[in-house]
């Protein structure tokens, strides 16, 4: 912990509010924490400290969003995330922190011309096997790599046209599973030790004071600026893990 400077602390401490907000009011903005973490620390190890404050996010999502879960859209993606869970794994095993940056910002700003192209002509994303497999597949391989697995799972989940409330319990209950069951990949990485915990262990409060903060945002903001913000939220993010 001494290795941080004042800047790093303050780069940390605004990724902890934003896995905070992501998680109960704008799934959008997780890959801004991303982006935060990996500069305040090197890419590869950042992914293993904001995986523990996500999952501690997560429980407060699930918790507050437990009577509004999509079940059968859960069911549709288990198994094309594990596989792209998997990929992920041996892919960050191997690649360099600038290789997982880029492969993700450019992975999210295809998505992203795809769901605007849909939306302009009207359509939406159909609950079918083609769908779900290649999004399930995406979610489950950027959200190993780089805990970005959110704005291709909000993407989707857009696409289907949810409610505000319907789409942040369906996502809390999403990531709380995969993330859980990413952390034997992290460890088995050498990415999560003792010393990491150590650094995200003082973030957990602000985490959890963004949380209700979000839940409070989320049952104030109507359909029409949650979608918009989901958007530009995933656009921002996805640009600044090209750069």
């Amino acid at each position: 912990m001494d290795e941080l400077n004042t800047l790093s602390w303050v780069l940390l401490g605004l990724g902890a509010l934003v896995v905070g907000l992501s998680k109960t009011a704008l799934p959008g903005a997780g890959t801004l924490a991303v982006v935060l973490f990996a500069t305040a620390l090197p890419a590869r190890e950042s992914t293993a400290g904001l995986l523990v404050l996500l999952i501690v996010g997560d429980l407060f999502a699930v918790w507050m969003y437990r009577h509004t879960v999509d079940w059968a859209i859960l069911r549709r993606l288990i198994w094309p995330v594990l596989a792209g869970v998997a990929v992920g794994s041996v892919f960050l095993g191997l690649a360099s922190d600038d290789v997982v940056r880029r492969v993700i910002g450019a992975i999210l700003l295809v998505l992203l011309v795809f769901t605007l192209w849909r939306r302009r002509r009207g359509t939406t994303v159909q609950p079918g096997r083609v769908a779900g497999y290649g999004f399930g597949w995406l979610g489950g391989f950027t959200t190993m790599v780089a805990n970005a697995g959110g704005p291709v799972m909000s993407l989707y989940l857009l696409g289907m046209r949810l409610d505000v409330k319907t789409f942040l319990g369906t996502a809390a209950y999403f990531f709380f599973a995969i993330n859980l069951f990413k952390v034997p990949f992290q460890i088995g990485l050498g990415l999560l030790d003792l010393r990491m915990l150590s650094i995200v262990a003082v973030l957990v409060p602000l985490v959890v004071a963004a949380a209700f903060a979000g839940r409070w945002l989320a049952s104030r903001i109507s359909q029409r600026v949650f979608d918009a913000l989901v958007l530009i939220l995933t656009a921002v993010g996805a640009l600044n893990l090209l750069i």
